[in-house]
C-alpha cells in the first residue's frame, strides 16, 4: 500500500524503530537497514531518543526506549486478550460448527475466559470462569507445551485425573506431551470429560511467551483422528493470527 502523501518522515521513523527493535543496533546497520544515509538516520534515531521512543548506549547502539514500554502496556490495557480474540473465535465455530473456548493459566488450572457453543446437538459442560485442570484438558496442556518436563510432571501430579493416575498413564501423558510440543498443537483425547474430544493451540505475545490457548471441543463421534489432525491446522492457524495480533511473528519464538 502506497503510503499518504506527506507521510514519508513518519514511515521512515517508525522503520527505524522496527530496525532497533530486536537488539540493539549501531548506526552504521541501522543506516544500512533502513535504507537512508548515515546522517539522516542519525537525525532520526537522536529525535526518537530525545522523545523516549528509542533507547542510545554508547558501544551497544540503538534500542528500544521506555515510552515504547508506556505505549505496550497502554495497547494491552486497550484491548485485553478476550476482546482481541474474539472475532477470530467467532470465525472459527463458524466454519466448524464445534465448542469452541479462549482460556489462560491461573495459579494451577487453566480459566476459561470466554466459550462460543456448538451447534451440533452436543453440550459441552464448561462455563465462563471456571478452572480445569492443566493436565487433562487440550486447552490446559496447550499452555504449558514450552515448560519443561519437570513442569509438565507437576501439573500432571497436581491434576483432578478422570481415571486413576498409574505410572503407565503418566509415562504415556509425558509421550503426548513431547509430541505436542514438537507439532505445536495439544490433543484432549477424552480425558477431561468422558466422550468429549478436542484440540488447543497456545497464544503468544511479541516475544513468544504463552499468554493463552484456545480449544476446539466436541462429541468424539465428531472427532476421529482423521479430522482432529485437519483440525490441527484450522486451529493453529486462528491461535497464530490472535498471537499476530499481540505483536508475535514467526520466528519469534514458541515458548
Amino acid at each position: 500500500m502506497t503510503p499518504p502523501a506527506g507521510s514519508q518522515a513518519v514511515m521512515r521513523a517508525l522503520d527505524v524503530i522496527e530496525a532497533a527493535s530486536e537488539e540493539p543496533i549501531d548506526l552504521n546497520h541501522l543506516s544500512a537497514a533502513v535504507g537512508l544515509t548515515r546522517s539522516t538516520t542519525h537525525r532520526l534515531a537522536s529525535g526518537l531518543a530525545a522523545r523516549g521512543y528509542l533507547r542510545f548506549a554508547p558501544g551497544e547502539g540503538y534500542s528500544l526506549g521506555p515510552k515504547m514500554l508506556e505505549l505496550g502496556a497502554r495497547a494491552r490495557t486497550q484491548r485485553p486478550l478476550t476482546r482481541i480474540a474474539r472475532p477470530h473465535l467467532d470465525l472459527l465455530a463458524a466454519e466448524t460448527e464445534d465448542t469452541v473456548h479462549l482460556g489462560v493459566l491461573e495459579g494451577d488450572w487453566a480459566l476459561y475466559l470466554d466459550k462460543i457453543p456448538g451447534r451440533r446437538r452436543f453440550e459441552i459442560s464448561s462455563r465462563v470462569g471456571e478452572r480445569h485442570p492443566v493436565w487433562s484438558t487440550g486447552l490446559g496442556k496447550a499452555l504449558i507445551l514450552g515448560a519443561d518436563q519437570d513442569l509438565w510432571e507437576r501439573f500432571f501430579e497436581i491434576g483432578a485425573a478422570a481415571n486413576p493416575k498409574s505410572a503407565d498413564l503418566r509415562e504415556i501423558w509425558l509421550g503426548r506431551m513431547r509430541n505436542y510440543a514438537e507439532w505445536g498443537y495439544a490433543f484432549d483425547l477424552e480425558e477431561n470429560e468422558p466422550r468429549v474430544r478436542c484440540v488447543a493451540a497456545p497464544i503468544r505475545d511479541a516475544a513468544g511467551q504463552t499468554v493463552g490457548a484456545i480449544s476446539l471441543s466436541s462429541a468424539s463421534h465428531y472427532m476421529d483422528d482423521a479430522r482432529m489432525k485437519a483440525l490441527s491446522v484450522t486451529v493453529t492457524g486462528t491461535a497464530d493470527r490472535i498471537s499476530g495480533e499481540l505483536g508475535w511473528r514467526p520466528g519469534a519464538g514458541r515458548r
